[in-house]
Order: C-alpha cells, then sequence, then structure tokens
C-alpha cells in the first residue's frame, strides 16, 4: 500500500487537524520521498515512518507541534538541515537503521535545540572511534544516545514517552477497557436470564408430566371401577339366573309326585 493510500486510511473520518499520533510504518514511499502528508496535520505531535523506503525527508511539511520522529530502517543518508527548518519543536529522533556514515551529517541536528533524545543503532557512524563521546560534544543539547546518557545511565520509561500522546493512548485503553467490561457484563446477565427461563421451561415440562400421570391415574382407577361394577353386575345376573333354575326343578319335582 502507497503512504497516500495509508495515510487516508489512517484518518478514520477524521480532520488532519484532529490527528495527534500518525503511524505509517512499512508503506511504500513513491521514490523514497515522503508524500501525501501535508502541513494542515498542525497538530500532530507524534510520527512514524518506519520501513517506509525513505531516502529522503527533503519534501517534510511543517508541522511545528511535533516532538517525536520515528525514521528507523529506512536508506536515509544526509539531508538532515531540513528537520531544524521544519520540526522546530523536536524532543526525540530515531534513525536507526539507516546510511548515516560521519558525524559530518548530523550536525544539521545541532539547529534542534529541543533535541532530547536520538537513536543511531546500527548506522556506520556507530563505528566511529569516540562515537559516543563525539556525538554528546557536537550535540550539546542532548540528554540520551542510543537510550542512554553521558555517564551511561539508562532511559526511563517516561524520558521515551511524547508528553500528551502517551497519557491520552492511556486513556482511550481504560475506557476501552471499560466499554469491554460493561460488554461482557451485559452478556453475562444475557446469559443468566437465558439459564433461568431454560430452568424455568424445564420446571413446567415436569409439572405437566405430574399432571399427565395424575390424569392417568384418575383414568386408570375410574376404569377399574368400572371393571369392578361390571363384574358385580354379571356375579348378580348369574345368581339370578341359578335362582330360577332352582325354582324351575322345585316345579318339576312336584309335577312328579302329583303324577304318582
Amino acid at each position: 500500500m502507497d503512504m497516500k493510500k495509508r495515510i487516508h486510511l489512517e484518518l478514520r473520518n477524521r480532520t488532519p487537524s484532529d490527528v495527534r499520533e500518525l503511524v505509517l510504518d512499512n508503506c511504500r514511499s513513491i521514490e523514497g520521498k515522503i508524500e501525501g502528508l501535508t502541513a494542515e496535520f498542525v497538530n500532530l505531535e507524534f510520527l512514524s515512518l518506519i520501513n517506509v523506503g525513505l531516502i529522503s525527508v527533503s519534501n517534510l511539511p511543517k508541522l511545528a507541534k511535533l516532538k517525536k520522529l520515528e525514521l528507523s530502517d529506512n536508506r536515509i543518508s544526509g539531508g538532515l538541515d531540513v528537520l531544524a527548518e521544519k520540526l522546530p519543536h523536536l524532543t526525540h529522533l530515531n534513525l536507526s537503521g539507516n546510511k548515516l556514515k560521519d558525524l559530518s551529517t548530523l550536525e544539521p541536528l545541532k539547529k534542534l535545540d529541543n533535541l532530547k533524545s536520538l537513536d543511531l543503532f546500527n548506522c556506520e557512524v556507530t563505528n566511529l572511534n569516540d562515537y559516543r563521546d563525539s556525538v554528546f560534544k557536537l550535540l550539546p543539547q542532548l540528554t540520551y544516545l542510543d537510550g542512554y546518557d553521558i555517564a551511561d545511565r539508562e532511559a526511563s520509561d517516561s524520558d521515551g514517552e511524547v508528553d500528551g500522546v502517551d497519557d491520552d493512548e492511556d486513556e482511550e485503553g481504560e475506557e476501552e477497557e471499560d466499554e469491554d467490561g460493561e460488554e461482557d457484563f451485559d452478556e453475562e446477565e444475557d446469559d443468566e436470564e437465558d439459564e433461568e427461563e431454560v430452568e424455568g421451561d424445564d420446571d413446567d415440562d415436569e409439572v405437566s408430566g405430574e399432571d399427565e400421570e395424575e390424569d392417568f391415574g384418575q383414568d386408570g382407577e375410574v376404569e377399574d371401577e368400572d371393571d369392578d361394577e361390571d363384574e358385580d353386575e354379571e356375579a348378580e345376573a348369574g345368581k339370578g339366573e341359578k335362582r330360577k333354575r332352582d325354582a324351575e326343578d322345585e316345579d318339576d319335582d312336584d309335577d312328579d309326585e302329583d303324577d304318582e
């Protein structure tokens, strides 16, 4: 993706003046130059152009509020004088992994009065004898070179941050966490309600089953009673027929006696 398209995507429907931090790492520069970045980014404080194939920073727009510039892993070999002209309030500059070979290429940085931290890791200039002492002498405004001060004390995390930008990032992170927490809480409540509904359905099913069993039991009892009544009627009918036969037999006996 080229740099212009990447800038358009990073805007996310914001205007350039709304942007305080812009990260364009790993996109493609055209002919090794910055493009698509304009002076409309008046409130930009942090700009990252890591590994974009830059050869020159000559067409960098004026960004009066920029404090931190990341230019590592490019092919810059000089032309740093434009930085003092376009970025008067720059405090942190990372040029690690570029093609800077001697101290003379760093001389234009003397005009960056507010420059506090400079990184030159993996640049050929770091191989020079007395490299650190020479750079601190050339740029007396520096506090840290490659992450350490002149007494070899490591920079603290707070020294590596741009005032304001990192605080805003933390606040945004906390807001996102709060929103995520609220969403998770709402999801848990929904899950609990769903579980209660399922348990309620199970209870209803159990009650229905008990009612059916009771109905079945009552039906069974009614049928048993009907069967008992039928058996009683049959028994009575049998007894009636027996009494009738006995009566007929008695009549026959009387008739026989009369004949004699």
